[in-house]
């Protein structure tokens, strides 16, 4: 149930940025997430329909780009994507487990649809 409050997050920062930009009117929304938040998207789009009611975001779309995760070998430097069906977070080049995340945790509002006067 953390969509609630993340899209409600989401809602503050849209309603900001379109407010400095005279809209009358939000029609889309362009987001960037991460592979490893658990945040599904249909979730998404059902509590921001729920906390942008009766705002200029009310019925706006979600459009949402999903970033895989990407880790990198501290041994070897190989980069690899981190799989949800066996989660390896061990180097297949060399089987170290000391990796780094370098993609995956993005959480971004890429950009806005609006309508101005």
């Amino acid at each position: 149930m953390h969509e609630l409050s993340v899209m409600s997050n989401i809602l503050d920062i849209v309603l900001e940025y379109a407010g400095k930009n005279g809209a009358t009117r939000v029609s889309k929304i362009y987001l960037v997430v991460g592979d490893l938040s658990d945040l599904v998207p249909e979730w998404m789009q059902t509590y921001f329909d729920f906390v942008s009611k009766d705002t200029i975001a009310d019925k706006a779309e979600l459009h949402i780009t999903r970033v895989p995760a990407v880790l990198k070998c501290r041994s070897c430097s190989f980069e690899f994507t981190l799989s949800r069906e066996n989660w390896q977070f061990s180097c297949p080049s060399c089987s170290a487990s000391d990796v780094e995340l370098l993609s995956g945790r993005e959480f971004t509002v890429e950009s806005i649809e609006i309508n101005d006067k």
